[in-house]
């Protein structure tokens, strides 16, 4: 087995990479010439180094591979532009596509998408046919990147789509922040945390989504997600009980929030920093977005094991070891 990972430095990527790794599989990586590869230190990847923006560095690149996972990508992030996003997410989708596509004998290929793509959903989980209504740069190019695999998977190429939730775990430099801001007592509430949000322990996502690789239909989406909606509140709690510190307890209405956001991102342009809070931040914190994982259990036998409690024990371990908190 020859596997090929895009952002294979990255979180998610690095953790395939480590699951594939250790059942035998031959990983091939690729990483830009800058990257860290730290988080993989250790573990036998073959690299290539390349960018999913640039097609020619592509080129033969997954000769002889059995899988190919895309996860390269921008995560969402204040100041960036929608035109960077469709650069990386979409356009870099389209070249791995085609590239996989030119090859031959072709390889089965997972193309990591996102449940955010969904948007806003009621306070039951959804189904992946709920349709697509993304809210913001990121969510609309991750969007957009998906409907170019469905046109790949029309074309032939064996394509399957994972979607996973909100990810956290031993690693994530993404989430930390949120971790950080618990440990300061500078997380806040919005509208009192009652708005529902799905995380994901990393062992969950890898297991999904190798099941996605291994049985997956193409063409077709899974969301990925952990066991349970949970509200922010529950969330801040959980984090502030790991770390040993005082509960968040402030709390300020949505508006207050988005009003400081929008001063914030202002001030980050004008001194060329990245706010600390973004207004799609504080819509991440103030819309409900909960998913249902049946479809995967149903097709693939997907059941996630880690709820938030011992999840969330496990990664501030982890990050107290490495010195991150």
């Amino acid at each position: 087995m020859r596997v090929f990972i895009t952002g294979a430095a990255g979180f998610l990527g690095a953790a395939m990479a480590r699951a594939l790794a250790k059942d035998g599989a031959e990983v091939h990586g690729l990483i830009r010439c800058d990257s860290d590869r730290s988080a993989l230190s250790g573990v036998a990847v073959h690299w290539h180094v390349g960018d999913v923006t640039e097609p020619k560095t592509l080129a033969g690149a997954f000769n002889g591979m059995s899988w190919i996972i895309h996860s390269a990508g921008l995560l969402g992030k204040a100041g960036l532009s929608e035109e960077l996003y469709r650069k990386v997410n979409v356009e870099g989708t389209r070249n791995v596509m085609q590239e996989a596509l030119a090859t031959a004998p072709q390889p089965r290929v997972l193309d990591v998408s996102s449940s955010g793509i969904s948007g806003t959903t009621s306070r039951e989980p959804v189904a992946e046919d709920a349709g697509i209504a993304p809210t913001n740069p990121y969510e609309r190019s991750k969007a957009a990147a998906e409907q170019i695999a469905c046109e790949f998977a029309a074309r032939g190429l064996p394509v399957v789509i994972a979607r996973p939730g909100f990810i956290y775990g031993p690693g994530d430099r993404h989430v930390l922040k949120l971790f950080q801001a618990v440990l300061r007592g500078q997380f806040f509430y919005v509208s009192g945390g009652r708005c529902l949000s799905h995380p994901t322990f990393i062992d969950d996502a890898v297991n999904g989504m190798l099941l996605c690789l291994r049985r997956g239909r193409t063409g077709e989406p899974y969301h990925i997600t952990g066991p349970r909606p949970v509200t922010f509140r529950e969330l801040g709690e959980t984090i502030a009980r790991a770390l040993g510190v005082r509960q968040p307890w402030i709390t300020v209405p949505e508006w207050t929030a988005m009003l400081c956001a929008t001063g914030l991102e202002t001030l980050g342009r004008i001194v060329g920093r990245t706010p600390p809070l973004s207004r799609t931040g504080v819509s991440f914190f103030s819309r409900d977005r909960v998913f249902s994982w049946q479809k995967a259990h149903q097709e693939l036998g997907y059941t996630p094991r880690r709820d938030l409690v011992p999840g969330v024990t496990i990664t501030v371990a982890w990050y107290r070891q490495h010195g991150w908190l």
